[in-house]
């Protein structure tokens, strides 16, 4: 049974879930680091929100670890590369709070554009003071989005509602998706010179972080209104404090901070700015929600292996995990044969799909396959951390499809470029088993064993018997015996699968048999 850690307080019902479902579940929250690196060892999977911080030691120490699902979008305390480099999927739940947050933003919104924080400390201090507190309609205003996700897109439709128009600054926003939603798509200055409120519902990335600059301020419209319920670290505070004292920012709205929890901040105090404690997320429905979908996520791949909302790893959903696992398993197994059988420096692998697997998600597939091709330089590597470490040691990966497949149902062909020239493999699927059917270009038809004799040879007369009567004396029993060639007489391939570990003495005696060209041990 999959255990997992429940280290941040989830719903009951989560828990619930985890258990229903066959997962065992602990529920461990406020625990120190020291605490935590002396029992995360023991689990596959860590449940987490924002206080726990799944950083480079914890997975360190994680030895068995698969999954790190967090409860909510940003996952800021989790060291994404770390786990990717280990092999461990990093989930998070995308869409159970975007309602919330993008409601709390209008809500800033509003309370920006009437000063109702200050008007009801006013007015709760004894004060009658109508005429210092002249707000703004948001009427026929321009709303200027920076990041038009799911968030953004959920602020948008409420923003058209109020009857605003509404220019969005995303460069993944297609025009299609524009009219959609009901945004023009503009470039990033064009929004500072028009955005009469700017909201900002973007990640925190090298990209995003201080998009807001003094700079960008500075082209901003006079009087602009900024809210950020997004992460801290879009907007340059101190640059934004100094915009707000001289009247050029109208005032702005934050649920966020660069450093959190923000018990001083240098906007504190500053003219018509609010301040919430990173409630973007917070409220009963929202906070059920992610509880649930992370449950549910780290059930079903813990216990079926469907990916949702990995953000290190393709998706597979519950329905495609079936279809794709013996094809995950050929990939693999066709990966680890060309790794093994490449001595030099890899440039490029490429992946063609024919047939019934070309109609399939095929992502998964490809990862497997680059598992396979680098365990035998990187030994604890998967299909998690494959596709970075090949993008890290400048491999090109490709695929390609076609529907139709001339012999098989479904083919896979790998093809791994080196510094010595291309060599392909390919394999199919019978009756749920994987199994080579191409090696040099020759044909056979062989199932994969954990230990596999490999030889390359002229096709002459009494190669089988030597080999056979080497492996006897050696006291090693032949399991498969699967033979391909060119045409008689010419390069031929042996692939033989054995019940014992044939040592490196008996491989050299194969080698030195007349007319062999190359013999090796392949494991599987």
């Amino acid at each position: 049974m999959p255990r997992v850690l429940i280290a941040d307080k989830l719903s009951p019902a989560a828990v619930d879930i985890f258990r229903q479902r066959g997962v065992e579940a602990d529920v461990k929250t406020g625990l120190s680091k020291d605490e935590l690196l002396k029992i995360i060892g023991e689990y596959d999977g860590l449940a987490v929100r924002s206080a726990t911080k799944a950083d480079k030691d914890v997975i360190a120490a994680a030895g068995q670890l698969k999954v790190i699902g967090r409860a909510g979008i940003g996952v800021d305390n989790v060291d994404i590369p770390a786990a990717t480099s280990k092999g461990i999927v990093v989930m998070n739940t995308p869409f159970g709070n975007s309602i919330t947050t993008a409601e709390h933003a209008v809500a800033m919104m509003f309370a920006l554009a009437r000063q109702i924080p200050a008007a009801d400390a006013s007015t709760q201090a004894g004060k009658w003071e109508k005429n210092r507190f002249m707000g703004i309609e948001l009427y026929a205003k321009t709303l200027g989005l920076i990041g038009a996700g799911n968030i953004g897109s959920i602020v948008a439709d409420r923003a058209n509602g109020l009857k605003m128009k509404v220019v969005a600054y995303d460069p993944f926003l297609s025009a299609e998706r524009a009219v959609e939603i009901g945004v023009e798509k503009v470039e990033l200055d064009d929004l500072l010179a028009r955005a009469d409120i700017i909201t900002l519902h973007t990640p925190l990335t090298d990209k995003t972080r201080n998009i807001l600059s003094a700079e960008s301020l500075a082209k901003a419209k006079k009087g602009v209104l900024i809210v950020n319920c997004a992460r801290g670290g879009l907007v340059d505070e101190a640059a934004l404090r100094t915009l707000l004292d001289s009247g050029h920012v109208g005032g702005a709205a934050f649920d966020v901070f660069v450093e959190e929890p923000a018990t001083a901040n240098v906007l504190f105090g500053a003219p018509n700015f609010i301040a919430t404690p990173h409630l973007g997320a917070s409220t009963l429905e929202a906070q059920e929600n992610v509880a649930l979908q992370v449950a549910e996520q780290m059930s079903d791949y813990l216990l079926t292996g469907a990916v949702t909302n990995a953000l290190n790893s393709p998706s597979v959903s519950a329905e495609e995990a079936p279809k794709l696992k013996p094809f995950v398993a050929l990939a693999e197994r066709l990966g680890a044969f060309a790794g093994q059988m490449i001595d030099v420096e890899i440039k490029a692998v490429e992946l063609a799909y024919e047939g019934e697997v070309a109609l399939l998600n095929t992502r998964p597939l490809t990862a497997a396959a680059l598992a396979g091709v680098m365990r035998p330089v990187l030994a604890e590597i998967n299909m998690v951390s494959a596709p970075a470490a090949a993008r890290e040691r400048g491999v090109t990966v490709t695929e390609s499809k076609q529907d139709d497949s001339p012999v098989f149902e479904s083919l896979v062909r790998i093809t791994v470029t080196t510094t010595m020239g291309k060599r392909s493999f390919a394999g199919t699927v019978v009756a749920g088993t994987p199994r080579i059917v191409e090696v040099k270009g020759m044909e056979l038809d062989a199932p994969f064993s954990p230990t596999m004799l490999y030889v390359n040879n002229q096709d002459k007369p009494g190669f089988i018997g030597a080999v056979g009567a080497l492996l006897s004396e050696a006291q090693v029993n032949i399991a498969t015996f699967n033979l391909g060639r060119v045409a008689a007489g010419e390069d031929a391939i042996c692939l033989i699968g054995v019940d014992q570990e044939p040592d490196d003495g008996l491989v050299g005696r194969i080698r030195a048999l007349p007319h062999v060209k190359e013999a090796r041990i392949l494991r599987f």
